[in-house]
């Protein structure tokens, strides 16, 4: 089950159904079954907190996944700092939803299993992320 949630600030994505149905396709066609997936939308200030918290990194980040997968079962917290969001839609200069859901959707291919932190593990999650916004 996917649910969304917010911790400090009031946020609610417009169309929920829509991003739930969109994700089970995402996952079903990465050969994964969807367990339970909590998006949860926050501030810089309390994602910053987390990434210093749990990563030991000092800096503002889009999103945060907290992957409590197991086997073919995908489960985890995907935390979505909605500031970052809207500034990198204005520096990408894309459309403020469609930077929201390609952020969603990388926080889903982390708990799938990909990763980004290497150049060409990188350029896969992007080719992924613009593959999979072109079937929303």
């Amino acid at each position: 089950m996917i649910t969304q949630d917010s911790v400090d600030i009031i946020f609610s994505y417009r169309d929920f159904g829509f991003l739930k149905n969109w994700l089970s396709k995402v996952i079903d066609a990465e050969k994964f079954s969807c367990g339970d997936i909590n998006i949860i939308f926050t501030s810089d200030n309390y994602l910053l907190e987390l990434n210093r918290k749990f990563l030991q990194h000092d800096y503002y980040t889009d999103v945060l996944s907290f992957d409590y997968s197991h086997d073919n079962l995908i489960n985890g917290d995907i935390f979505i700092s909605v500031d970052r969001v809207k500034e990198n839609s204005g520096v990408y200069n894309v459309d403020y939803y469609t930077e929201l859901d390609r952020v969603i959707l990388h926080g889903v291919l982390h708990l799938i299993g990909y990763t980004d932190s290497r150049p060409d593990e990188k350029l896969i999650m992007q080719q992924k992320e613009n593959a999979y916004l072109q079937i929303r």
